[in-house]
Order: C-alpha cells, then structure tokens, then sequence
C-alpha cells in the first residue's frame, strides 16, 4: 500500500487513487460502489485504505445498491461517498434524486468514459449535461467539481465533502479516463499526512471530526425524532419544500463559483476549457501567447454553479470566446447562456475517445481571429 511518512510529502499516483485518498482524508469513512472501469483503481485503493482508516467498504451488488448505501450511511451522519463511470451513474441517478430530495450530503465520483451505450473506456466529457442538469427527477441541482490534474483532484475532495455538509447536498466529481489513469506528483501538505498501513496511526484528528449533524438518524433519547425524507403526502407541502431547495441552489450560486483565469486584460480571443481538455488548451495558449497571439484563458472549476462572473469580467467589445470539448457541444450551451449574445462563441469538440489535440486549437483560434 502507497503511504507518505514523515519524511516525504510527495508521491506518484494515479487521479483515481488521489480522489480516494483525498476523500479519506476529508473524513470519509463510509463507500459502496460496483467496479466499472476506468475507476477501478478508486474502488480497489478504498477497499485496502479504508478499513485502515476505521471506515467501511463495500463492494456492493449493483450501482443502484450503491447510491442507496451511501443514502443510508449519510442519513446517519456519516461522509459517505461513492464513485463510477458514465453508464454507472446512469443507474444511480434515481437514489441521486432521493439524496437531493432528501437533502443528505453525499459525494458522487464519475470518472467519464467515452458514450452514449456502452462506450468505450477512452476519456471523453459527454457526461457534462447529466451532471450539471441534474439527470434524475425533479426540480434539483448537485453541485459539480471538475479537477484538471491529480493535485486537484485530491484537493478537490476536501472542498467536496464541506460542500455537502454545508449546503446538505449532493456533490459530483466530474473527471474523465485520462485523468484516472494519469499519474503525477502528489504533494500532502504536513497536516494531512496519509497513514503508513505499517504502523496503524491514527489520522490527523483535524481531518476527521464529525461535523455536529442535529438532523441525522443517531437515535432520538434526549431529543426530537428525525425525520429524513422526499415524500410530502399534504397538498401544497412539496411546493414549500421545493421552493425552500431553490433558494438553496440560489445562494450556492451566489457563493461558490470557482474558476481559473488568465490575460483577461488583452485577450482578443478567451478559450474556454476545463477538466482534463483545459491542460491541453492552457498549452496551445502559452504556445500562441509566445508568439505574441492575445489570447485568454477560463477554466470553469465549478461547472454547476457555472461561473458567470468570469464572462462578467471578461466580455468588452469585439471579444470572441473559443470552447473546447470532449463533447459535442455541451458546455458550449452554458458559456452562451453566460455570453448572452452580447459575443461571438465558437466551438471545438471531439468525443467518443477523440481528444482536440494543441495543433487543432491553434489552427481554430486562427480561423477565430
């Protein structure tokens, strides 16, 4: 087993293991999943680093099984989390729905493969519509994460997991193939140091404490019954209820819009990227800002809530943005809606396991000029 001592902060791992081991490390201690890949190594580092950490794993006997394990788990109290990839979180988008109406925390990982159907396993971002529309039934949001390198892909966890005690909310980790199977780098700060399986140490207490959940099913000797539920039987009720998450999502829109940035002053032509795809732009854009091209950057981190604010402060007359996907066009909606028609929006996309490569970006924003 992987572990960084004392005397080491810095390891190589795959995107897969770091999710897992920055959800650890965030307290998680409760997953079930059904292996699909390319996740497989998430699943296979829980199984081993969990129970090492006093936490529970199951290799449940389907997705559907899973996402309702992690309903139960966070009704509880505990930071429950688990992960798939495309046609997997299609299954669980029912039990996604019941968390969300429920209003439980949960994390939910997708590791993207290449679709629709079956697929192939190649990286691909055509999950992007699920996710940030809220594939199940009713009038709800998750929120959604998307990581661009290992680094913050660990770091991502923590964020998650406060998210979704802060906001009792469904979070999603929205990677892809080549972000899993990648490795790079790992660096662990000192106050999150991953527990050797040698010698059995504790995890950092600042890492693992239970937040006070006075909602949960703990028990009810010395207090008021909990109630967790999505079903409203007296007419009239379910609307409050679903007036009252709208104002949730309202001020989770407000609040916690992240996005990267860069050359917003001069920038002609912004692309926009993210996930894995927004490494390969950044690099067409350091080759085309060497040559004196201005060129932008936005890298959206949270894809719901979409960051408007970063078209807000970028858009000036004659600005055209560029956007480029593993998709066919599906964050392209969203970047319009922010633009409003008040720029032009071009397009670049591949999927299915085709990836735009530097060289097409290069020659796109030439045409884009």
């Amino acid at each position: 087993m992987k572990y960084i001592n004392k005397m080491s902060k810095k390891i190589l791992m795959t995107g897969n293991e770091a999710i897992a081991e920055g959800a650890i490390q965030a307290g998680c201690r409760f997953y079930a999943g059904y292996p699909i890949t390319p996740q497989n190594e998430l699943i296979a580092y829980m199984a081993g680093r969990l129970p090492e950490a006093g936490g529970i794993f199951i290799q449940s006997e389907s997705e559907l099984g899973a996402i309702n394990m992690v309903f139960g788990a966070s009704a509880a109290g505990a930071r429950a989390m688990t992960s798939s990839s495309s046609p997997g979180i299609s299954l669980k988008q029912e039990g996604i729905s019941y968390i969300a109406g429920a209003e439980l925390p949960a994390v939910i990982v997708n590791v993207m493969r290449g679709g629709p159907g079956l697929g192939n396993i190649w990286p691909a971002q055509s999950d992007y519509f699920q996710a940030t529309r809220s594939g199940g039934h009713g009038d709800y949001h998750s929120i959604v994460l998307a990581p661009s390198c290992v680094q913050e892909a660990y770091e991502l966890m923590f964020l998650a997991f406060d998210l979704a005690d802060k906001y009792r909310n469904p979070v999603i980790i929205l990677g892809d193939g080549m972000l899993g199977q990648m490795m790079e780098p790992l660096v662990v700060s000192g106050e999150r140091l991953v527990v050797s399986s040698k010698n059995k140490r504790p995890i950092n207490q600042l890492t693992t404490h239970q937040l006070t959940k006075p909602w949960a099913l703990t028990g009810c000797r010395g207090r008021r019954p909990n109630i967790i539920k999505s079903f409203y039987m007296v007419k009239g009720d379910l609307e409050k209820f679903n007036l009252a998450l709208q104002k949730k999502y309202k001020v989770i829109q407000q609040k916690e819009e992240l996005y990267e940035s860069l050359f917003f002053n001069d920038a002609r032509v912004i692309l926009v990227a993210y996930g894995s795809m927004a490494r390969i732009a950044k690099s067409a854009l350091n080759q085309l800002r060497e040559k004196g091209e201005r060129i932008g950057f936005i890298r959206p981190i949270t894809l719901w809530p979409f960051p408007q604010k970063a078209f807000t402060q970028s858009l000036r007359p004659n600005i055209k943005y560029l956007v480029v996907e593993m998709s066919y066009g599906q964050m392209l909606e969203d970047v319009k809606l922010a633009v409003n028609g008040k720029a032009k929006v071009e397009f670049l996309g591949r999927s299915g396991g085709g990836i735009p490569t530097e060289e097409d970006i290069i020659r796109k924003v030439v045409k884009t000029q």
